[in-house]
């Protein structure tokens, strides 16, 4: 909903009010502003002038020198190439060190050697067309009507282009606030200034000369609970006013002419939308409002032919439909330039209706927005009386005496009890003058009740009650408290271990990702993994979301690939995450997976290895191994699979070339069920050391088919208790070792616990782990 500042004024004192501060104003208390707008902020330097005199210029065809009074006295001189100038002529000026929308800055200079202090400004220019102005579509100069302008005046301040338009977000909630005047009561009362618009009295009686115009019948209660018609004569059509076209178009609304812009205004103005009949295409000067007839059509304003079913809601004359109700009104009935005689409909629909009939011909208007959200019953007659009273006022017509108003019966105001103490408990904070802020809204409190204004259909319990003084007081007023309960949230264990696990991974310099569950034949091909026992969806969204993944790997290949796509030079990423394998034949089995991985600058098999190995020490506190395997995904040669004490937990490698991945792709994928179980507590830690280490260097060769973790097993084995720490730090093959062989570098750490270890006891060590490795691997001390 688009909202001139402008029009706001006039039922709220804004003085010392910026749009900006009553946007504020208005979003704190609940009615949320997206964007302000400054109309005419970029318009500077533009005044009314006068055409004195006009010659053609000495050395162009094309260029007319002007004389141009712009109301100081002394004239300037501007040079135009428009024909339509005139002497005498009224003209916007732009003058030196004029700004004009779009940018455009003006400055004195020469054309073809005469000095141009200006330019004279078109409609377009001044981002005006036709419709917003007489004449501004026009090829040329904009010629304003003379005498209504003074000369010299500010012509954005002349022209009524100075305003601001507030866009606010309307919740389906409150169609009250899709008008003028909702709002500017939403304004009044966060602003705590008196609201100024009284709706009047009925300005004519039900009875009058309108009988013998028009009659109303309405089959269906329920769809339509209130019709009222006004009938008007003596129809003059012409332009709005320059006011009423300006506020139009700040609201988003093209002015079309006196008698549309009226409708368009009330509707704008008070939420009632409402809708003109021809009166003379009206047979028999008698509508009824009915359900459509099977096979009935309608050509609509907008000119195309509906086809209508008896679910849809019409208005009918004895020749058939004349307008779709609440959504558009009827070609046949449209007001045209001969139109003598007017029907001004106001009415109450039924919104369900509105809302199905609008979706099934996919006509979503203006009306129809405000129908389908359920509108005020009370409004229709105040709508008719103001446009009535606009139409008298602008001298577009004289309106017959007399409403006609079907009406079903209206109950009574909605009157809900509550309690001061009551809402303050329920908000947790003391708000002074509750009764003051409710009745602000126009609520009317009274024997501790409020009675809900028509408006309201919102508000029918205390709890809305607190909600609306609540707003006003200023949600950002009250303060943050917990709840009192006996019973406070807490994670369970296997949440909290997961959520270590989660922020274990992010420390690695890894980022979260999160992806669908379903997956496509096409995944399962593009990780070159086969969709073995993967459970097929009965009512999948497509192919590419037809299968439950029995992996992690397609899902993450495909989140590498989209970011590969958007030409990023790295990625690394990381899931925790669900697959579905197994089962009794009918659901799968649920099995908790980590995968990470990624591509770029330092990303290979051996740095997401290491990454591997920190999140086991750090998560578990105990050591992974890793043997050589083939995976159809990965690198033939830069594969490996993880085992905890031959306890296979995940296979790690580089990514295959076929896949399309640069060379330096790798990922991991592991159980994370296993991980969960072997996790340790957070917190846990080891104690320092009290006694020194002692640490030995070892070379051995052998067979270049020995694993490097095979040796490293055995070492640790029989190394024993006093055996602390292993580690291979140097690989070599060349000169000094014999062909089919490689030396193998590792530093072994010893340490008693409990006293100094002598350096006997080392040697002792590392003799018995030099003959478990000769008898059991053939591996030999470097010599």
């Amino acid at each position: 909903m688009k909202c001139s500042y402008n029009w706001l004024k006039d039922y709220v004192n804004l003085d010392g009010v910026s749009p900006k501060d009553l946007a504020h104003a208005l979003t704190m208390s609940g009615s949320k502003v997206e964007t302000v707008t400054e109309l005419g902020a970029d318009i500077h330097n533009v005044v009314i002038g006068r055409v004195l005199t006009i010659e053609k210029h000495p050395d162009a065809d094309r260029l007319f020198v002007c004389s141009v009074d712009v109301g100081d006295g002394m004239p300037r001189q501007i040079i135009t190439g428009a024909d339509n100038v005139f002497a005498g002529a009224v003209v916007p000026a732009a003058l030196d060190g004029a700004l004009l929308p779009g940018g455009k800055k003006i400055k004195t200079g020469k054309m073809r050697g005469l000095e141009s202090q200006g330019m004279l400004c078109s409609g377009a220019e001044l981002g005006l067309d036709g419709h917003d102005q007489p004449g501004a579509d026009a090829d040329g100069i904009l010629i304003l009507p003379d005498g209504e302008y003074a000369i010299g005046a500010d012509a954005a301040d002349a022209l009524m282009l100075r305003d601001a338009v507030l866009e606010f977000e309307i919740t389906n909630n409150r169609p009250d606030c899709l008008s003028v005047t909702g709002l500017a009561r939403e304004a009044a009362a966060a602003l705590r200034l008196p609201f100024n618009y009284i709706a009047g009295e009925h300005s004519s009686p039900l009875q009058g000369e309108i009988a013998g115009y028009l009659t109303v019948t309405v089959e269906d209660e329920t769809l339509c609970p209130r019709y009222s018609a006004r009938v008007v004569k003596d129809v003059r059509h012409g332009l709005s006013p320059m006011w009423m076209r300006r506020r139009l178009r700040a609201c988003g609304v093209r002015p079309l002419g006196n008698i549309v812009d009226i409708t368009n205004y009330v509707m704008l103005e008070l939420g009632q939308p409402m809708h003109a009949f021809d009166h003379a295409c009206v047979k028999e000067s008698k509508l009824t409002v009915r359900t459509a007839r099977p096979g009935e059509t309608l050509e609509t304003l907008d000119g195309k032919a509906r086809a209508l079913d008896p679910s849809m809601l019409v208005i009918s004359d004895d020749c058939g439909a004349t307008a779709v109700a609440g959504v558009m009104g009827g070609a046949k009935s449209e007001i045209t330039g001969k139109t003598a005689r007017i029907v001004f409909e106001s009415a109450n629909f039924n919104g369900p209706s509105v809302r199905k009939t609008a979706l099934s011909l996919a006509m979503r208007t203006d009306a129809s927005s405000r129908f389908e959200k359920g509108l005020d019953p009370t409004a229709t007659v105040p709508a008719l009386e103001r446009a009535c009273q606009l139409t008298e006022q602008l001298g577009a017509g004289t309106p017959v005496s007399g409403v006609i108003d079907v009406c079903a019966p209206i109950g009574p105001p909605v009157s809900v009890p509550f309690t001061i103490k009551q809402i303050e408990n329920h908000l947790g904070v003391e708000i002074p003058n509750i009764q003051e802020l409710l009745e602000s809204l126009g609520f009317a409190v009274k024997d501790g009740a409020a009675a809900v204004p028509s408006w309201r259909r919102d508000v029918s319990i205390w709890q809305d009650l607190a909600e609306e003084a609540a707003r006003l007081y200023g949600y950002d007023n009250i303060p943050a408290t917990l709840p009192p309960s006996k019973n406070q949230g807490w994670l369970t264990e296997p949440q909290k271990l997961r959520a270590r696990l989660n922020e274990l991974c992010v420390s690695l310099g890894y980022c979260e990702m999160l992806t669908y569950s379903f997956i496509g034949p096409a995944d399962f091909d593009a990780a070159r993994l086969p969709p073995d026992n993967a459970k097929t969806i009965r009512n999948p969204l497509g192919e590419e979301h037809s299968m439950m993944r029995t992996a992690l790997l397609p899902s993450f290949l495909e989140a590498l690939s989209r970011n590969a796509a958007a030409r990023n030079p790295e990625a690394r990423l990381y899931e925790l995450g669900m697959v579905y394998t197994g089962g009794d034949g009918r659901l799968p089995l649920e099995t908790r997976r980590l995968i990470l991985g990624g591509y770029g600058d330092g990303m290979d098999f051996f740095t997401l290895k290491g990454a591997v190995e920190t999140l086991f020490d750090r998560f578990c506190r105990k050591e992974a191994s890793f043997a050589k395997a083939d995976g159809a995904a990965y690198h033939p040669g830069r594969c490996a699979d993880i085992f905890w004490q031959k306890r296979p937990v995940g296979q790690i490698g580089e990514l295959h070339p076929s896949l399309g991945f640069p060379a330096n792709a790798a990922v991991c994928e592991l159980d994370a069920e296993i991980l969960l179980e072997l996790a340790r507590p957070d917190g846990w830690f080891a104690p320092l050391p009290r006694f020194p280490a002692i640490s030995r260097d070892i070379a051995l060769v052998c067979g270049k088919e020995t694993a490097a973790a095979e040796v490293l097993a055995v070492i640790r084995k029989a190394g024993g208790a006093l055996l602390e720490d292993c580690s291979l730090f140097d690989v070599y093959e060349g000169k000094h070792i014999p062909a089919g062989s490689r030396s193998l570098a590792y530093r072994l750490s010893f340490r008693a616990p409990d006293r100094t270890l002598r350096d006997g006891e080392a040697e002792a060590a590392i003799q018995k782990i030099l003959q478990k490795l000769q008898d059991g691997l053939g591996v030999t001390i470097r010599a």
